[in-house]
């Protein structure tokens, strides 16, 4: 945190707000942690700013809120980044296109039980609704868009009970987007190297200026990787049991139409194959209480399990198969495979070095039931701890109970949701 420049009282706020997403909402918290808190100067930071690279603070604002609160409003853009608001702009009217963007993040928060500040912008209506579902609604007008704003809260509450005035938090953060419109050229002078010197700072701690507006290049690069570190801070919660169901079924959304599953395979299987320490759990079968560290070599083992129920056809079989092989060609990775129904197949698993020639029998016997437990009993048994389970499936059938140790991805056929684990659309 760049925070020098920072009161006591409000750095100890920041810290604490942080700490507290960090243990009681790790997804939030894994992304609020990707952005540096940087003090900002009031004239050109109202509230709270992002640039997709840092965070900036208005101490002052700060200054005005609980530990509670302070959670909310660095979750707020935290999420702006991770859900690429920045890049989904296009040819929207900026301020227009950010209050959208508000209107859609929080009821997201509120519902995850973060306590929003005074006057954010809320109303119950835009719940569960995309930015671009919510930017026609709103009036080309301010003047309308204020009048139509506090007309629709003065017969609501907030998802806590309590009252906002959203006529008059329209009116603050019109004023905190006017102003970043008033800036725009200023920020551009960073590009061309006149404003280099306040965005260093000036060896002091404090934002003077705007930061420059980042390049077309420069915004897909880091949406890209907000996208990744979206579902990468969603793996971490959903292991630590503590992703809700309103923040998994955002993930899913986003990750489904935005993201190709080889990218999010390749963001995991890079996380693990490297040479590094682990202090991986081992089997409860061997009774050994204590963890002891060992060196984790660059071969990243994979169980890659096939569904050929009776609900899934050859021809995805056939594309599943596929897939399998282009997993094997991203990474240095050595597979297990198995075909599973009811119960796994007996001519498997079939094992491949990252050096073999992926081969598979033509047609597999199958086609009864829908059973997910089996491939996992096996992993048991084999008191292994795989790098990633990757399941091919349909998702309709029946899930063990537990969520093993291991990191899950179900790649789904189908609309079905899955109990736990990674769920990527496979289109």
């Amino acid at each position: 945190m760049d925070n020098s420049g920072f009161s006591t009282e409000v750095e100890t706020k920041l810290g604490a707000a942080r700490t507290r997403l960090i243990l009681d909402k790790p997804f939030l918290g894994a992304l609020v942690l990707r952005l540096p808190i940087v003090e900002a100067d009031p004239s050109w930071c109202k509230t709270t700013d992002t640039d997709m690279k840092k965070l900036y603070v208005n101490p002052e604002y700060i200054e005005q809120l609980t530990v509670e609160e302070t959670q909310f409003v660095l979750a707020h853009e935290a999420l702006h980044c991770a859900l690429s608001h920045f890049a989904r702009r296009q040819h929207r009217v900026k301020l227009r296109w950010d209050m959208a963007c508000d209107f859609a993040i929080n009821p997201i928060l509120i519902e995850d039980g973060l306590k929003p500040p005074p006057h954010i912008l809320y109303i119950r209506e835009y719940n569960g609704m995309t930015a671009e579902e919510i930017y026609p609604t709103l009036k080309d007008n301010e003047n309308d868009a204020d009048s139509e704003l506090g007309q629709n809260n003065s017969e609501g509450e907030n998802e806590q009970g309590e009252q906002t005035d959203q006529g008059d938090a329209k009116d603050t953060q019109s004023q905190k987007l006017n102003n970043e419109e008033q800036n725009e050229g200023e920020r551009g002078k960073g590009q061309t190297g006149e404003g280099k010197e306040s965005e260093q700072g000036s060896g002091e701690s404090t934002q003077k200026e705007p930061p420059p507006t980042p390049n077309n290049d420069e915004i897909q690069n880091l949406s890209a990787q907000w996208q990744q570190r979206l579902a990468g801070a969603a793996q971490q919660a959903l292991q630590a049991g503590k992703l809700s169901q309103s923040m998994a079924r955002l993930v899913d959304h986003l990750l489904q139409p935005q993201l190709p599953w080889r990218m999010l395979l390749a963001r995991y299987m890079s996380a693990t194959a490297r040479e590094d320490y682990s202090y991986t759990r081992p089997s409860s079968r061997r009774g050994e209480p204590a963890i002891y560290p060992r060196l984790r070599s660059h071969m990243v083992n994979i169980v890659v399990a096939l569904d050929i129920s009776g609900s899934i056809a050859t021809k995805e079989i056939r594309e599943f198969l596929s897939e399998v092989d282009q997993i094997k060609a991203q990474v240095r990775a050595r597979i297990a495979l198995h075909a599973c129904d009811t119960e796994v197949t007996d001519e498997g698993p079939w094992e491949f070095e990252p050096w073999d020639e992926l081969k598979l029998p033509i047609k597999f016997k199958g086609g009864g039931g829908t059973r997910f437990t089996p491939v996992f009993d096996w992993v048991e048994k084999q008191e292994m701890c795989p790098d990633l389970l990757v399941y091919f499936t349909d998702a309709e059938g029946e899930f063990p109970e537990q969520m093993p140790m291991y990191p899950v991805i179900w790649l789904v056929k189908g609309k079905a949701p899955v109990p736990w684990g990674q769920r990527i659309q496979l289109n």
